[in-house]
């Protein structure tokens, strides 16, 4: 299975209209208040740090750079062309590799895996952005991508964050202007149930090994100067012991 042509259409879009400045995209935070943090809870659980790194739906691969200095081999992976333009031509010196990725499909998935072998995987905001009949095909293509050593450190905004969200875009001024090109585009966030994350993995035949809460930090501003902030969910899994 694979993405829908309407669903890939609107990422393309999105980053072929989106500026290849670093904070330009609403959820583009530094990386130190991103996966700075959450790196702090994902590595105590890989059990080999030295596989190769997926960052799966990378964008323009802010967060990609940030553990290409960290990690030996990492891959930015995306659906879109023109977000990996991005990611590459911020990346002059090649410091990570960059991968067109349908993560809905499997058999994509299971063709990177036999180039990388067991990888483990960042996933910062994707499964709520998926159509609904592609979150469990995406959950199936990250076991693949896994493999038995590889871990997955999933992030979400949590469902609370689409009342945030909601409160944003009916403002009397709008959405603001970084929120705005995200709703433009028909994209969707927050629109994954909190229970959904955990279980689509389960039913890929993963275990659940941790789960957390933790604020996913905007680039946006409210009108007093507060940044924006997301509830958000954080699930660590890997492969059922046998």
């Amino acid at each position: 299975m694979s993405v829908t042509s309407r669903y890939r259409a609107a990422w393309e879009s999105f980053w072929t209209e989106a500026s290849g400045s670093q904070g330009a995209v609403f959820w583009d935070a530094e990386p130190v208040l991103t996966a700075g943090r959450h790196l702090a809870h994902f590595e105590p659980h890989l059990t080999d740090p030295a596989l190769p790194l997926i960052d799966l739906g990378c964008g323009n691969g802010t967060q990609t750079r940030y553990f290409a200095e960290r990690f030996g081999h990492v891959v930015g992976a995306d659906l879109s062309a023109a977000a990996l333009d991005h990611a590459r031509r911020a990346d002059p010196e090649g410091r990570a590799t960059y991968r067109q990725l349908d993560a809905a499909d499997k058999a994509e998935a299971e063709t990177l895996h036999a180039e990388l072998g067991d990888a483990n995987l960042y996933v910062r905001g994707v499964l709520h952005q998926c159509e609904p009949d592609d979150r469990q095909p995406l959950a199936d293509a990250l076991a693949a991508l896994l493999g038995a050593r590889g871990r997955a450190f999933l992030v979400e905004p949590a469902q609370a964050a689409r009342t945030v969200l909601a409160d944003l875009a009916q403002g009397p001024d709008g959405p603001p202007a970084k929120l705005a090109p995200v709703l433009r585009h028909g994209l969707t966030p927050g629109a994954v149930p909190d229970e959904a994350v955990p279980e689509h993995l389960r039913t890929a035949g993963l275990a659940v090994l941790a789960t957390g809460e933790l604020p996913l930090i905007t680039t946006e501003y409210t009108p007093d100067g507060a940044r924006i902030e997301l509830p958000s969910t954080w699930v660590v899994a890997g492969a059922r012991a046998v």
